[in-house]
């Protein structure tokens, strides 16, 4: 029987069941905007044009690994209406790092381990919907669509792959899944 404190308790995780998000690794992560609308900017002759909030994401991906000293950026970008971007965790996590205290009166979502692939992609989200709700959009316009797609990735030649998929992205728009007119 469904949870009825828990809206969203059917739903099913994309994650790779059992495996710990906060060790190192590099990762292919995937995060589309709010029912694929285009809104961080467009392609002209493929290349890839920001809009005002597509500079947000892309400064607030680069500033994911300035925030964080076991995160390496490599290949990203931002497109239309999503990002695409690999990184590399060094590994090394503490637990607990920023929970806070649980109350007793408050239900609330579990927190996302500390350090983890998620904690990361959540905060990401959040600085770039905190800092376009600061005047740039109203706040009540959602920026991201509920969670988001990784690739583990397991060695030198996929990487390769993906570092090559991500750059030529802007001039394949038009045969990408997540093309939208």
């Amino acid at each position: 029987m469904r949870n009825p404190n828990h809206r969203h308790s059917h739903r099913r995780s994309i994650r790779l069941r059992g495996y710990d998000y906060r060790k190192g690794g590099v990762y292919f992560v995937t995060i589309c905007a709010y029912r694929k609308l285009k809104l961080f900017g467009s392609i002209i002759d493929g290349e890839m044009a920001l809009s005002p909030l597509g500079e947000i994401a892309c400064e607030e991906w680069r500033h994911i690994a300035r925030a964080r000293s076991n995160v390496e950026l490599d290949r990203y970008v931002v497109m239309p209406n999503h990002l695409h971007g690999l990184f590399i965790v060094t590994g090394g996590h503490e637990d607990n790092l920023g929970q806070g205290a649980k109350s007793r009166h408050v239900e609330r979502r579990p927190r996302l381990p500390a350090g983890s692939l998620g904690a990361i992609i959540s905060q990401y989200k959040a600085a770039v919907s905190r800092r376009a709700w600061s005047g740039l959009i109203c706040r009540s316009q959602r920026i991201w669509q509920r969670n988001y797609f990784d690739h583990i990735l397991r060695d030198e030649s996929s990487l390769n792959e993906i570092r090559k998929y991500i750059i030529e992205n802007p001039a394949r728009w038009r045969d990408d899944s997540l093309y939208v007119m």
